[in-house]
């Protein structure tokens, strides 16, 4: 089953819930534009090498296309298509005006300079600047971008349409960012987990939290759970994995990783990183890469609540394993949705040349978060299905609606 299928499977099930018909489903399914292209750059060695780009950008009924680039080895076709389709689902999850996009450059930035890194993003951006724009597709940081990668990408936009910064969100905050956006995906993971426990009359405090992953996103929800009193047992990076039953030290694990650029030799015990998956907590976040909890290993873990903070970091016959088990999976477009949702605030911010605080940032991401928890854990309970089934329900139900009320083509 491929990434593509594997989210359709999803779709499908929403929509049978919905009583969707055959003809809708199909809409909703099918992206609007896929685009390939070759991106070819000089090496600092001189040489030439090319790569390949993507962008697949699936529905766009309530708003531009929205969603990241990603720098890595594994982007291909399917694996755009898959997170174009998700990002259509988790801006419809939070009432946010936008649809589904998402691309990336199927190359290694470890093995690049910056400088080719920087010629390489400038290079795909004249293949692709016709197809973007702040009313069009807003792209954003992914897997292996950042603020430094969409300052470039905003730069070489200009040079065909003029200055435009709401063309990429996420951007440094000097250069028309919003500040905020830094933690806010983490932030909205730290929301939607402190809601959940909230249904059930408890607080974050006291939990043990596993987290897989530990850059951008992970770093900042384990800061989050920490200072909510929560126990922050284990970790892990591309390098290795930690584990302290006692609760481990996440400022002063944070200040390790900045320094020396890894998880390894912190005042810890040290473990194999993929065995941080299988360690008893009462909640495990996978805050990396998609597909690391699948049929082989579900039946390993031991935690009571899965929260996405990564992309389809849960396979489908995983999902249902889990769930048969008892072991709720908060789901990636409602968990990790924010910080699709402090970029639609930077993108408002950059329309209106006009700057928020960080408090309005913080509190309109809490306000937004909070509604579509809601809606998600209303919908789980009136249908009785999984927070899954709920969240795709939302989202292809608004979704659904704009379509058919503008009319389909």
């Amino acid at each position: 089953m491929s990434h593509f299928e594997a989210t359709n499977r999803y779709i499908k099930k929403a929509a049978g819930v919905l009583e969707l018909s055959q003809r809708i489903e199909d809409h909703l399914i099918a992206p609007e534009r896929e685009v390939a292209v070759q991106v070819s750059t000089t090496l600092d060695n001189g040489q030439v090498a090319t790569y390949r780009g993507f962008r697949v950008q699936h529905k766009n009924v309530r708003g531009p296309f929205k969603g990241g680039l990603r720098y890595h080895p594994t982007v291909d076709m399917d694996d755009a298509r898959t997170l174009a389709s998700l990002m259509t689902w988790k801006t419809a999850v939070l009432d946010v005006p936008y649809g589904g996009g998402k691309g990336g450059i199927d190359c290694d930035p470890g093995d690049l300079s910056e400088g080719e890194q920087e010629r390489l993003t400038r290079k795909f951006i004249q293949k692709i600047h016709e197809i973007i724009g702040p009313q069009t597709d807003i792209p954003a940081p992914d897997v292996n971008t950042g603020p430094q990668v969409m300052a470039w990408i905003m730069d070489e936009y200009a040079k065909f349409h003029g200055f435009a910064p709401a063309v990429v969100t996420g951007k440094p905050v000097h250069l028309s960012g919003s500040l905020g956006r830094d933690a806010a995906t983490g932030r909205g993971v730290s929301i939607a987990t402190r809601e959940y426990f909230r249904r059930l009359g408890e607080e974050l405090a006291g939990k043990r939290f596993v987290v897989q992953g530990f850059g951008n996103v992970g770093a900042h929800l384990a800061r989050l759970f920490h200072e909510a009193g929560a126990r922050v047992v284990g970790v892990a990076d591309g390098s290795g994995a930690l584990r302290d039953d006692r609760g481990l030290d996440v400022p002063a694990l944070i200040a390790h990783r900045a320094e020396h650029g890894t998880v390894k030799g912190f005042a810890a015990d040290e473990l194999a990183r993929d065995e941080i998956l299988y360690l008893p907590c009462d909640v495990l976040v996978p805050a990396a890469l998609g597909n690391v909890i699948t049929a082989d290993n579900a039946g390993d873990i031991r935690a009571g609540l899965i929260v996405e903070a990564a992309n389809a970091p849960v396979t489908p016959e995983a999902h249902d394993h889990l769930e048969g088990r008892g072991v709720h999976v908060l789901p990636d477009i409602l968990a990790n949705a924010g910080g699709v949702t402090v970029s639609y605030f930077e993108w408002v911010q950059n329309i209106q040349q006009f700057r928020w605080t960080e408090e309005q940032v913080n509190a309109q991401l809490e306000d937004m978060m909070q509604r579509a928890c809601g809606k998600v854990f209303d919908i789980a309970k009136e249908r009785d299905v999984d927070f899954r089934t709920a969240a795709f329900i939302v989202g292809l139900g608004r979704v659904a609606q704009a379509m058919v009320t503008r009319g389909i083509q």
